[in-house]
């Protein structure tokens, strides 16, 4: 993988130019003793060279070795966006992100792996930036490379990254048109796959937004400030609107998993710099249950 750039900056050392790229200083370590190669001006260059405006900077990464814990998988994707350095799927309910020791190789995963293999990418090593529940739908971001993913990673929790979601939520509580959650969240110590508000808990924020109400019914849009597991879920159990078809935390019946689907994301591309808005409109499932009980208009 090859980057360039035509340096336009005061004079300083090539590692803090690409420390300001993105590069990792683990990343610069895999590029110093596994294959990776910097030039200025056509001459190889090591990176405490001082680099001076107008030099043109080429990078190539070095070679990616793919995790042999990632089984190749033959399974559907769903490409909302794609190009040299992200690959954006939008992720069906009932499919993991990432393979489990106790199921078979068919997440997300395994189906890109597989994808990356047969279109000849550059790199076949899997990059998950996003993760899903298994049971919640919607908008994943892979990395093609290692820099994509260093940098992405450093967007995950600022606000150069919006994640927004739909959620239908059950319960006598009416909800406000706009709202915040924030709430302190652990591990539950009544069984270990749930997790619950506790007083020693990491500190998580969930903004909403009241789309539409209707009897015990209602549909949010649902914008995470912070990323714990489970954090939507929680929340709206932590209020008494439980989402419908979590049973794990106590939501009524009517979808066959919780009604939770990420919708939109926004982000910085990590090499044009370019803002990227992408979206996944509702799936049948949520949007049947929606027009049923007069969340939604319209086929």
């Amino acid at each position: 993988m090859d980057f360039t750039w035509n340096y336009q900056g005061p004079r300083q050392s090539l590692q803090k130019f690409l420390r300001h790229q993105g590069f990792s200083l683990t990343l610069l370590t895999k590029m110093k003793y596994h294959g990776g190669m910097v030039f200025v001006n056509h001459r190889q260059r090591n990176t405490t060279y001082k680099i001076r405006r107008g030099d043109a900077v080429f990078l190539r990464l070095p070679p990616e070795q793919p995790a042999d814990s990632v089984v190749a998988t033959p399974g559907p994707i769903d490409i909302v966006f794609e190009d040299r350095d992200l690959l954006i799927v939008n992720k069906p309910a009932g499919t993991a992100s990432i393979p489990a020791a106790n199921h078979q190789p068919d997440s997300m995963a395994n189906f890109v792996k597989h994808y990356l293999q047969v279109t000849h990418a550059e790199s076949t090593a899997v990059h998950v930036v996003t993760r899903l529940d298994r049971d919640t739908s919607g908008l994943m971001i892979f990395a093609k490379h290692s820099m994509a993913h260093s940098l992405l990673d450093r967007q995950l929790h600022s606000p150069q990254m919006r994640k927004e979601y739909y959620a239908i939520s059950g319960g006598n509580e009416p909800l406000a048109a706009h709202g915040w959650m924030v709430m302190r969240l652990g591990l539950s110590s009544e069984f270990y796959m749930r997790r619950a508000v506790t007083l020693d808990g990491k500190k998580s924020a969930t903004e909403y937004w009241t789309l539409a109400q209707h009897g015990r019914w209602a549909l949010s849009r649902v914008l995470l400030h912070t990323g714990r597991t489970h954090q939507i879920r929680v929340h709206f159990a932590a209020i008494n609107r439980p989402l419908v078809g979590d049973d794990l935390y106590g939501g009524a019946p009517g979808v066959g998993r919780q009604a939770l689907h990420c919708a939109a994301l926004t982000l910085r591309h990590p090499y044009t710099g370019a803002t990227l808005r992408l979206t996944a409109p509702m799936p049948d499932d949520m949007r049947q249950f929606a027009q049923a009980h007069h969340l939604l208009t319209g086929a």
